[in-house]
């Protein structure tokens, strides 16, 4: 996923400041709005690309998907996607990602888009590798799946923007609410062998967003053997970058976190492997 006129070559630049971990990666300010441009290239894997544009009031942006499918989230504000044919119309309602679910666009590849901004928007590119069939279309908030997971302080909020049973061929995108105090992604769990029907291999990138914004949050990202061990401290408008292990997330008291999943691998399918340690905690 590019924007239109870049070569190839000059996709793969780098938009955002990289933390002393590779897996943590936060905001950039550029010119063009771009706070983060994350290509399977830059992440060091095959499948997601995930990007955040900042758009003002009557600003168009472009991208050309080439080889991919992108999912156009409106994280806040509203906004008009065309390609070729397509209009989704001005779509977007909420002021904020805590907001309710989101207004998105499917975009199939090898597809010459334009997004223009019909009030200061935030949007967010995800992208993974297909080979083309589908037609874009416009993904409601009504069309999105919500429910409530776990219980007492392991209780968040998932919507499932682009899931299993959704039209795509790689992507699966969903968005989650944890409250203040609580932990997500928990018990600890992965997805990084393709050893279905047990678990499936899926890269993950984490969009980090929190209520208020001066908040902070951890994650934990960690393998059997301890070969990968870092916790992260991550603040608003943070990504992590999720290749391989467990990657639980703990909100503190008083700050609410929400986070954008972009998932992709060689089979769009969800399986998870608990951590054995930790297998209890969901009796």
């Amino acid at each position: 996923m590019r924007e239109k006129g870049e070569s190839r070559g000059e996709g793969k630049k780098e938009t955002a400041v990289v933390s002393q971990s590779k897996l943590l990666v936060h905001p950039a300010e550029s010119a063009d709005g771009v706070s983060h441009r994350i290509t399977p290239e830059s992440a060091g894997w095959r499948y997601v690309g995930f990007e955040t544009r900042t758009l003002s009031k009557g600003a168009k942006s472009k991208l050309d998907t080439y080889g991919t499918e992108v999912c156009v989230v409106i994280l806040s504000g509203k906004a008009r996607v065309t390609a070729g044919g397509f209009d989704s119309g001005v779509i977007g309602e909420r002021m904020s990602v805590f907001d309710g679910p989101p207004w998105s666009v499917y975009l199939p590849p090898h597809c010459a888009a334009s997004i223009e901004a019909a009030t200061d928007c935030e949007i967010a590119l995800c992208s993974a590798p297909a080979s083309g069939g589908l037609k874009a279309r416009v993904i409601k908030p009504s069309d999105v799946g919500t429910l409530t997971r776990g219980s007492g302080t392991n209780a968040r909020h998932v919507r499932n923007v682009l899931p299993e049973d959704a039209e795509a061929e790689s992507l699966l995108v969903v968005e989650v609410i944890t409250p203040g105090g609580h932990w997500s992604s928990y018990p600890p769990h992965k997805h990084d062998r393709d050893a279905l029907p047990e678990e499936s291999y899926l890269e993950e990138t984490y969009y980090h967003r929190l209520k208020p914004p001066q908040g902070f949050a951890f994650q934990r990202i960690y393998t059997d053997d301890r070969s990968l061990d870092e916790t992260l401290t991550v603040g608003d408008g943070d990504v992590v970058l999720v290749p391989k292990g467990y990657h639980p997330v703990g909100a503190p008291h008083g700050y609410d976190l929400y986070y954008l999943n972009t998932m992709a691998g060689p089979r769009r399918i969800w399986r998870f492997h608990n951590d054995p340690a930790h297998e209890w905690l969901m009796a």
